[in-house]
């Protein structure tokens, strides 16, 4: 093939410039991660002063230094031994060992005397120094294993300690009750003065006998329905006086109020002669004994014939129960009092009467009650301040849900309510016999399987679906156990000392006690007499 001429080739590329090219990138490439990485240099520095000054701050708060830090520091390990050897004495002492106990000590305080002498020199301990002590506090710590003083071992014995402490708690609290509940029943020295006295004053003076008699007026209010008629079941004079004179000192028309009032025979002398001998603005007082009521006998009240069972007089009565874990207040032979269960038979007391109020003893009334009377129960009996706002005041917490029979009639999640201050329609308790009523469960719990305290239970199976709710305020409780809002105490026409610190007694709550106090007269020449302050 015929090669063309020199002057006419092609001109041969140079490869030259394109790496020239390729360096100059590189170099471009290489610059900017340089200044890259020295930017985050820059950068890193102050959050690394940030770290240390942190770690610094932590040193100095910890109030440590860099030598004990160090793993060959004799601070260090000085300091080791010593929290080691301080639990040790705790255990040693727990085991009774006392001299032992005595020796870690010696040896804590000769290791913390090397310490202290170090920090005040500002200087690190040697070998020299810190041997013997170091040696000394390492038999020691071996001795103590050797003991049985390990952390197993430990937990064991604490474990069967935490055991005995509960099962002596268990016991002192159970005391605590036991005690609490006899403080509760006692009848104070002055309250049993006050009764003796008024007693003696009774059969001595004609005079107050006599103007017992001479109103004749009061037979036509004690059955005039246009009236307001209280009554309160109470052997205890002072309480009942509380409860006649707070109720008159705030009502707006003491001379429409009819207070009758039921005891015992023991103290019906007693009671007749303080309401014949004191004036409570007006108020119209009845005394009546329920032994005068031919019809409470054991053949038509469940509660007497169940007092002939000689079963139940050993519950109640001797404390004898095969039943060791019952609690003592389930055994309190007032549950069996007739004044606690005459509630249930008011209309028999009562015959002429159409609607009352019912008060227990341990109340202050510090509103007028007279609008009670002209609410409408809505075709109910009972009316009474509900107390479900918890859990606890439901019907499961005092009924036995595990009985067919309550668990056949009665919703375990149906509100409780409260006696103490209840309104009685005694038209429809008699049109629906209430009283009958209580009568059935009463006698279907004679084996004490349906509950086993008081008088509430078995009203809460009698009035159950017979119950008007009234406003919370009508009623407030908790006065004898707990501590009480002091706003429902404004508002409250009735408080209510139920449980066991009873404010006439020693163990009642002191701040609540006022509440009560201002309407006993302690100026009065009886009380004075039998110290009542």
């Amino acid at each position: 093939m015929r090669r063309r001429a020199t002057d006419f080739r092609r001109p041969v590329r140079r490869t030259v410039p394109d790496a020239l090219w390729w360096a100059l990138c590189c170099a471009v490439i290489l610059l900017f991660v340089y200044i890259l990485s020295k930017g985050n240099k820059i950068e890193s520095r102050p959050a690394l002063s940030k770290r240390t000054y942190k770690h610094d701050k932590i040193m100095e708060g910890l109030n440590i230094t860099e030598e004990m830090l160090s793993s060959n520091s004799f601070t260090r390990q000085l300091n080791d031994q010593i929290s080691l050897a301080k639990a040790f004495v705790v255990i040693a002492k727990e085991s009774n060992n006392l001299q032992f106990a005595w020796e870690l000590s010696a040896q804590i305080h000769n290791s913390q005397m090397l310490l202290s002498n170090a920090a005040t020199r500002r200087a690190p301990l040697t070998t020299r120094e810190t041997e013997r002590a170091i040696h000394d506090m390492a038999l020691l710590l071996y001795q103590a294993q050797q003991l049985h003083y390990d952390s197993a071992t430990m937990i064991m014995r604490f474990k069967a300690k935490i055991q005995a402490l509960e099962e002596q708690m268990n016991s002192v609290s159970e005391k605590s009750s036991k005690y609490g509940q006899i403080a509760a029943e006692e009848v104070p020295k002055s309250l049993y003065c006050l009764g003796v006295r008024l007693t003696t004053e009774w059969f001595k003076n004609f005079n107050l006998q006599k103007k017992l008699k001479d109103k004749r007026q009061v037979e036509m209010k004690l059955k005039d329905n246009n009236l307001y008629h209280f009554c309160v079941f109470s052997d205890n004079i002072l309480a009942t006086s509380v409860a006649v004179n707070s109720t008159a000192m705030n009502s707006k028309n003491p001379n429409m109020i009819v207070f009758h009032l039921v005891t015992d025979e023991i103290n019906y002398a007693a009671m007749k002669a303080w309401f014949a001998m004191n004036d409570f603005r007006g108020v119209t007082v009845e005394v009546r004994k329920f032994e005068d009521f031919t019809w409470l006998n054991a053949s038509y009240v469940p509660v007497l014939k169940q007092l002939q069972d000689s079963e139940i007089q050993s519950y109640y009565f001797s404390g004898n129960n095969n039943d060791g874990r019952t609690p003592i207040k389930f055994r309190n032979p007032k549950y069996l009092s007739m004044l606690n269960h005459l509630r249930f038979y008011i209309p028999e007391v009562f015959p002429a009467l159409k609607k009352v109020v019912f008060l227990d003893d341990d109340v202050v009334v510090q509103k007028d009650l007279s609008v009670l009377f002209s609410i409408d129960l809505n075709g109910n009996v009972n009316g009474a301040v509900e107390t479900c706002m918890e859990t606890f005041h439901r019907y499961h917490k005092y009924l036995n849900y595990s009985h067919p029979l309550i668990r056949a009639h009665f919703d375990p999640d149906a509100c409780g309510w409260a006696f103490g201050m209840n309104v009685f329609d005694l038209v429809e308790w008699r049109k629906k016999n209430v009283t009958g009523i209580y009568h059935y469960w009463q006698e279907k719990n004679v084996d004490r399987t349906l509950w086993k305290l008081g008088t509430l239970p078995p009203g809460l199976l009698t009035f159950y679906g017979l119950t008007e709710p009234l406003d919370p305020s009508w009623h407030v409780l908790g006065f004898g156990y707990t501590n009480v809002d002091p706003q429902l105490i404004e508002r409250g026409a009735v408080l209510h000392f139920n449980g066991n610190s009873k404010p006439w007694l020693k163990i009642g709550i002191e701040k609540y006690k006022p509440l009560w106090e201002k309407y006993v007269e302690y100026s009065h020449p009886l009380l004075q007499q039998c110290n009542f302050h």
